[in-house]
């Protein structure tokens, strides 16, 4: 296909609530401009940018997916986005590589969570932003619209302005009305997507001549040559209201509102006209910000530029986005294909990629070359011979490369920041079905941690079980299924066993004694010790407190590492004791028969004496939450984390979203996640990560012992 320009490039994302209509209106977008022969359907898995089985078997997009159409002299790329609370953190990782965001918003449920969630995004990006109203064709339609675009204006402010009005009738959505040119387009429903030119309906041209006199004040607004010549003229010549228009949009002072309907193939040429002409071009964005090393300062200053860890210090640059500065290019995703393996997604920010050329990976330090360079119609790759600056790509099979890295020209390094994820809220135990499976699991897994950032993979050296974290329960649910569709592993899931602890809370002391006659050598050891507790988090301490040779140096680690080997299986419910101290004070040893064994046994016995008499107890690890919700939750959210047995440290209010700080017992939040969505309507999301462990409530530490099939006791001979 031909090769385009920056200045002849736009990249957006498009983004939204789950369920409205951003992979139709993707689709509709593609057949518009003739690169699709049929309009293509989530429903059927022929829509271009749902092609993964779990899309469309669950019926919603978990994971970025790009396409391109060719309109009019331009190249259009699109990042068709998830808007599922569980797997918005995709939505996220598509801000970075384009530069616009298009948010759809559905005709009938409005603005909903996930709408505020990636606006934010966008604003964070600083990302110029374009509202498409979408299902004009459902029947409420007409009379919610009206409703929506106010909730606009209440939740990002007076610059969401209609740029459109749309045609309606008994027979449906027609058309819109574009007022910039103040001409209308009408649309046979269904159809592919081309409309024609008419006059402005009757009963529109009041409303659309108000909403016009509307636009062209606020483009003009803050702008004296324009005021003054709205004032003169009373309105803005269209060429020069085209180019006001462009600028209000690139500085984020107009959120131009679009109407359009992707089922029906309704005003989506005009969608991509308005693209065009008011998109930023890769181009036109401000210099992209990247970390340099400083390796000729260093040199100038005789290594004065130095770090701290002896590295290179780094330096904050600016790359413009131009075919003549030296080539950067970043990878925002990794896709595995069965057929072409791993293929990865990229955006180059400088210079120009050719066909086999060979660039350094800076993030791993190493070569890869670019062969067979390609852009993505979906999960379909067309050959390209170059990739200029502004972007975006593909190439399968590079060797060690991954989402995150930075590559280019070997003699210009530099750094592209990765996006920031979330952490993982929910945690599951993964058990391979069958020593096959087992011998699968691991591979497969990682090849899937490459696709999506979000997942984690390891392996809890207290419980010994294999842990899957993800986003939520249908995230990892969908792992699962992946793991079984095209890696053929089958695994069972089951929630994490709760990594408790044992501690005592008195002193105690006692004398193990471990004596036995078989013939000829016996085995004899005896040891006195004390036990105390220590303060949480300080461990294990051991002290040699024996004087006047009651016990041999020599036998004195044996003792040790027999209450260590007793600690580490527990007392209470088989799980580690931790922060006591023991001194060991006195005992007595045989000539022949004392060897380290027969101390080791001497130590479990005293350990376990002692803590008969300590009053054990047990300890569970405490989270540190962070909980984001909308206000009007924040009641109910409180309520359920006391009853969770949480401790609120603090509250805070952004705007309507309130944030508030408080430490839970681990085993209140294994199905927090559930809890959450379903509290604040898909709208809240939290992190937690361990903070310390404390004692746990004695009806409960009951019920915990009472399940925990207890270790069998060891023989004691005295």
């Amino acid at each position: 296909m031909k090769s385009y320009p920056g200045s002849e490039i736009r990249n957006v994302a498009v983004v939204g609530h789950a369920h409205s209509g951003k992979t139709t209106l993707v689709s509709a977008l593609l057949h518009a401009a003739n690169m699709t022969p049929t309009l293509g359907r989530v429903e059927d898995g022929s829509a271009v940018t749902a092609y993964d089985d779990e899309d469309v078997a669950r019926g919603t997009t978990m994971q970025n997916a790009v396409a391109f159409a060719e309109w009019n002299g331009v190249k259009i790329n699109f990042i068709d986005t998830p808007g599922f609370h569980m797997f918005v953190h995709e939505a996220r990782s598509a801000m970075l590589p384009v530069e616009a965001a298009l948010v759809a918003v559905h005709a009938v449920s409005g603005v909903e969570a996930m709408t505020e969630r990636v606006w934010k995004f966008a604003e964070e990006f600083n990302l110029p932003r374009a509202v498409v109203i979408s299902h004009m064709d459902h029947p409420r339609a007409s009379e919610s619209a009206g409703a929506t675009l106010a909730a606009l204006g209440e939740r990002f402010g007076r610059q969401c302005i209609p740029v459109q009005l749309p045609i309606a009738s008994d027979k449906g959505f027609e058309g819109v009305v574009d007022l910039v040119t103040m001409e209308a387009f009408f649309y046979a429903p269904g159809g592919d997507g081309h409309g024609k030119i008419g006059e402005i309906p009757a009963h529109l041209q009041q409303a659309a001549q108000t909403a016009h006199e509307t636009l062209v004040e606020l483009v003009a607004e803050g702008k004296d040559e324009l005021m003054e010549e709205f004032f003169r003229e009373g309105t803005i010549p269209e060429q020069h209201l085209i180019t006001a228009l462009h600028e209000a949009i690139r500085e984020d002072r107009i959120f131009p509102v679009l109407y359009s309907s992707g089922l029906a193939n309704v005003a989506t040429d005009h969608l991509l006209d308005f693209i065009k002409v008011y998109a930023l071009a890769p181009t036109e964005r401000e210099p992209v910000a990247a970390r340099a090393m400083l390796h000729a300062l260093a040199a100038a200053t005789n290594g004065e530029a130095k770090s701290g860890d002896g590295e290179t210090a780094p330096e904050i640059v600016m790359r413009r986005v131009d075919d003549a500065e030296p080539l950067a290019l970043y990878v925002f995703k990794t896709m595995t294909d069965p057929f072409a393996g791993r293929i990865s997604f990229f955006k180059v920010f400088s210079g120009c990629l050719k066909n086999d050329a060979t660039a350094q990976n800076f993030t791993r330090r190493t070569a890869e070359k670019f062969s067979h360079l390609s852009v993505m119609q979906g999960r379909t790759a067309v050959a390209v011979t170059e990739l200029h600056a502004g972007d975006l790509g593909a190439v399968a099979k590079l060797k060690e490369t991954l989402t995150g890295d930075t590559l280019g020209d070997k003699c210009h390094e530099i750094f592209f920041e990765p996006v920031t994820l979330p952490e993982p809220a929910m945690t599951w135990a993964i058990e391979p079905k069958s020593r096959a499976d087992e011998d699968k699991l691991a591979p497969a897994v990682h090849k899937l941690m490459e696709e999506d950032l979000m997942v984690r993979f390891f392996r809890d050296s207290q419980t010994n079980e294999f842990l899957i974290a993800a986003a939520g329960q249908p995230h990892i649910e969908s792992l699962v299924s992946k793991l079984r569709k095209r890696y053929h592993t089958e695994v069972t899931l089951k929630a994490p066993r709760v990594p408790y602890r044992e501690t005592i809370r008195g002193r105690a002391e006692a004398q193990g004694r471990h004596k036995k006659q078989t013939g000829g050598h016996g085995q004899y050891g005896d040891c006195k010790i004390r036990m105390e507790p220590l303060v949480r988090g300080a461990g294990f301490e051991f002290v040699n407190d024996v004087f006047g040779g009651a016990i041999p140096r020599g036998f004195i680690p044996a003792i040790e590492k027999g209450i260590q080997e007793s600690a580490a299986r527990g007392y209470l419910a088989g799980y580690p004791v931790v922060d006591f101290r023991v001194t060991v004070y006195d005992g007595s040893y045989h000539d022949v028969d004392s060897n380290e064994l027969s101390f080791k046994m001497a130590g479990r016995i005293a350990f376990r004496k002692c803590m008969e008499l300590a009053r054990p107890t047990l300890l569970e690890p405490i989270m540190r939450v962070e909980i984001e919700g909308p206000q009007e939750f924040a009641g109910a959210l409180m309520g359920d984390l006391n009853q969770r047995r949480g401790r609120v440290q603090g509250m805070e209010g952004h705007g309507s979203t309130t944030i508030i700080h408080a430490e839970v017992p681990m085993a209140e939040m294994l199905t927090y996640g559930q809890t959450l969505t379903a509290m604040t309507q898909g709208r809240g999301s939290f992190h937690m990560e361990m903070d310390h462990y404390d004692i746990v409530p004695q009806p409960i530490a009951e019920k915990i012992v009472a399940n925990v099939k207890k270790p069998t006791g060891e023989e004691e001979e005295e």
